[in-house]
């Protein structure tokens, strides 16, 4: 059963909108189409600007027949909001990430295992773009709920910012607030290091690690920079324990009633994408690690683990592998033991 949570009124007035909206627009057979694409992010930002070049060629493609606005965070309400919307077809595309479907699919919930996917990012790229187990095995497993992710890619190696002390140990975790999405693997994964893991949406972060509520967050350095967290956070600390992976997703039912020659042209840009956004994450990544380095008004000290560091949490977060399989995985772990054989292919 699907259940479709609002968060106040004005999101279900908005909603109600949205919906009329659509379906005066209609699909098959009309002139022009105006499809709605969320992001979790705002204007510049990794997801935002994939979505607004994603409309940009479908409009050029297609003459200007499907016409698509794309929405920054917060426009259509916050992420859980967002993914309540494209299940029941307000918006007909998404930028989402993993962690917020968490309690949906429990599958999808692999992302947040630490030290899963290479070291090198590019080669993790590869690997959410033609790996079998993500594009097929947890597709299915999305569409249950009637979404579909056509294509998973990163915006980046994650890091973790901090007050106080760089996080360099697993003895710098014990009592740590640290701000997680909502993910029971994700909060897993940070219990084993000793930390007190906090559910927030990221609109409510900064004013949260400026106060103190929370200790400190993990996130791709341009996404840091770019939210300035770093202004109210003492360390960087350069893990590169994980990836932050999103998903370009669609409507499910209304991705199959589509026209076929529309169809293929949002499968054909959905693939030139991926290595279209590589380039923009790169791109971004490096740019606000030069940003954060020279900010001299909001000095963050840089701290990059050791190989012996990284190795100490390795060996922490492959235990939790079993925790997934057994606690979270509803199939015993086979969308993870698939990947796994997948990506020491490219060891």
């Amino acid at each position: 059963m699907i259940i479709f949570k609002l968060r106040n009124v004005g999101l279900a007035l908005a909603m109600v909108l949205t919906l009329g909206f659509l379906a005066a627009c209609g699909g098959d057979g009309d002139e022009s189409q105006n499809w709605r694409f969320v992001t979790e992010e705002v204007e510049g930002q990794v997801q935002y600007v994939y979505a607004q070049e994603f409309a940009d060629r479908m409009y050029d493609k297609t003459d200007g027949e499907v016409q698509i606005d794309v929405y920054e965070f917060g426009g259509l309400g916050e992420e859980t909001d967002q993914v309540d919307q494209l299940m029941q077809g307000a918006v007909e595309m998404a930028v989402m990430s993993p962690g917020f479907t968490g309690d949906m699919v429990s599958e999808g919930q692999l992302f947040a295992l630490h030290f899963l996917f290479p070291d090198d990012v590019a080669t993790t790229q590869e690997i959410l773009t033609n790996s079998e187990a993500l594009n097929t095995d947890l597709r299915e497993r999305y569409e249950e709920h009637n979404i579909s992710p056509l294509a998973y890619w990163t915006e980046g190696a994650m890091q973790w910012t901090s007050n106080d002390e760089p996080l360099t140990s697993p003895e710098d975790f014990e009592n740590f607030q640290m701000r997680i999405q909502m993910s029971p693997l994700i909060r897993e994964s940070y219990e084993a290091y000793g930390a007190d893991p906090q559910d927030m949406s990221w609109g409510e972060l900064y004013t949260a690690l400026d106060r103190g509520t929370v200790d400190g967050q993990e996130n791709p350095i341009f996404f840091i920079g770019d939210a300035s967290f770093h202004e109210v956070q003492d360390y960087m600390t350069m893990s590169n324990h994980n990836n932050y992976v999103a998903m370009t997703t669609v409507n499910t039912e209304w991705y199959n009633e589509l026209d076929d020659d529309i169809r293929a042209l949002v499968d054909e840009t959905t693939e030139e994408m991926q290595d279209w956004i590589f380039d923009e994450q790169e791109r971004q990544n490096e740019e606000f690690i030069t940003i954060i380095e020279e900010d001299t008004d909001n000095p963050t000290e840089i701290v990059e683990l050791t190989e012996e560091e990284r190795q100490v949490f390795r060996d922490i977060a492959t235990d939790v592998r079993e925790f997934y399989r057994s606690e979270v995985s509803e199939l015993g772990g086979e969308i993870l033991d698939k990947l796994e054989e997948e990506i020491a292919e490219h060891e």
